[in-house]
């Protein structure tokens, strides 16, 4: 072999080494930039997660974490817009949370709106931020119905197909639903110019990340927002029921001849029943209980106003059926529909040793005969207040007087004594009651108070309490 062929062997070895080390060059410089390219995108990422956990730290405003998770998503993927859709209470529309300025819209738009939109008018904005998206309507309701995401590389290829907007043809999409365990909580979509930079599949993966932390984050605040406002309300209903305490009396009056005592545990925070001791004169003391239907703060609220109308009203008059009808006319007004009161009021005679009742609608009180032993029932007749403006309640409501001797007790309730249930569903009952009364009243009235209420606990046993207790005795001794 030839010197000049050997010599051009070798070059073109030498020329094939340099092409394959130059290769290998470009090879290695791509892989650094793609690593570095990978590198600042899981900087981003990171850096949207770091965001979405300093949330929670800070306790960040709710519209903020919008902003957060919007822009971050938008920074992230280098989008040219984003906006962040969330349910409302019902669950049955989205309603914008945050939209980017860049962003095309999402939804449909009338043109007289997009004639008049200009940088110094913002009649598109203003649009958008009123309009809400029901399920299946256009894009984002698509997607928030059928709980899967979107991606669109080119809108022109879908326009009127998955409800594009016109707005958004050229553009590259995705969207995905917001979804925490069960929750479907909204959507979440961003946008690019499809002829500039369309979203890669790549890019697709990202955002369903984003999406996930996303709604995670934002199904936690729902649940920290909740819990603040519950604390809120329990502090709100903790003054309400110290507020109640003050309205009720703190101990029964000074009665010669008479011991009176009482019982009152609401089944919530607040109580719906009401008893009050109201001194007329020297020898007279007004004594009231009542139950407004229902419970919790509305009932609470009935029967404040309840208390400041019987109170002025029980120096007046000397028949207790005249006070009730009283009491209801200035209450009818102002009572809903569906809410009445119950009430007995009875005014005790300190010098005769009588009392005289009168009943609105109340279950009837107990009197036991320390004579014989016995009880019975005081039915005077009367409709609940609240029911009628006066005419027929006036006429159907009258006094009945009861003398009282030596050992005989009166034994005002509300139902949350006789229907209280045990783990059967069975009731406390009258029965019981009468029962417990009668083996207790040779005592003292704070006794019969007592055992009644050791009773209905032992009978109803770790069953919650489902209305409010109270209970009134007068014992004549």
């Amino acid at each position: 072999m030839s010197a000049v062929l050997v010599i051009g062997l070798v070059l073109i070895i030498l020329a094939l080494g340099g092409l394959v080390l130059l290769r290998q060059h470009r090879l290695i410089e791509d892989l650094k930039r793609a690593r570095e390219e990978l590198q600042l995108e899981e900087n981003r990422v990171f850096d949207f997660l770091h965001g979405l956990g300093e949330a929670f730290s800070e306790d960040v405003r709710v519209a903020d974490l919008h902003r957060l998770i919007v822009e971050g998503a938008i920074r992230i993927l280098d989008a040219q817009g984003g906006v962040l859709y969330l349910a409302d209470r019902s669950g049955k529309v989205l309603l914008p949370a945050f939209l980017s300025k860049e962003c095309p819209p999402f939804i449909e738009v009338p043109a007289t709106i997009l004639r008049q939109s200009n940088p110094s008018n913002n009649a598109l904005e203003s649009y958008l931020r009123l309009h809400s998206i029901r399920p299946a309507e256009g894009l984002l309701g698509v997607v928030w119905e059928k709980r899967e995401p979107l991606f669109i590389s080119d809108a022109d290829d879908h326009f009127g197909v998955s409800g594009v907007a016109p707005t958004l043809r050229s553009h590259s999409i995705m969207a995905g639903p917001l979804i925490y365990g069960r929750e479907n909580l909204g959507v979440l979509a961003v946008a690019n110019p499809s002829s500039s930079a369309s979203f890669s599949p790549p890019d697709f993966v990202v955002f369903q990340s984003i999406v996930e932390q996303s709604a995670f984050a934002l199904y936690n605040a729902m649940i920290y927002s909740e819990a603040a406002e519950k604390r809120r309300i329990d502090r709100d209903l903790s003054t309400a029921r110290d507020i109640q305490r003050i309205l009720l009396p703190a101990a029964p009056p000074l009665t010669p001849g008479f011991e009176i005592a009482s019982l009152n545990i609401a089944a919530s925070h607040v109580s719906g029943d009401y008893y009050d001791y109201i001194k007329i004169d020297d020898r007279r003391v007004g004594i009231a209980i009542a139950d407004v239907s229902g419970k919790g703060v509305s009932a609470s609220l009935i029967m404040a106003m309840c208390r400041s109308v019987l109170r002025s009203t029980a120096l007046t008059t000397d028949s207790a059926a005249t006070v009730l009808q009283h009491v209801n006319r200035q209450l009818y007004p102002d009572i809903k529909e569906d809410m009445f009161i119950s009430m007995a009021y009875l005014i005790l005679d300190l010098e005769e040793k009588k009392i005289h009742l009168a009943r609105a609608g109340h279950d009837a009180p107990l009197h036991y005969h320390g004579r014989n032993k016995s009880v019975t029932k005081l039915t005077p007749p009367g409709m609940a207040l609240g029911i009628d403006s006066g005419s027929v309640f006036d006429r159907v409501t009258g006094d009945s007087e009861v003398l009282l001797d030596e050992g005989d007790c009166v034994i005002l309730y509300t139902d949350g004594v006789t229907e209280a249930l045990d783990a059967n569903g069975s009731e406390f009952g009258i029965g019981r009651l009468i029962e417990v009364v009668t083996t207790s009243a040779t005592e003292s009235a704070s006794t019969i108070v007592n055992r009644v209420n050791e009773k209905v606990k032992t009978f109803v046993g770790n069953q919650p309490q489902t209305d409010d207790i109270t209970l009134v005795v007068i014992r004549k001794i």
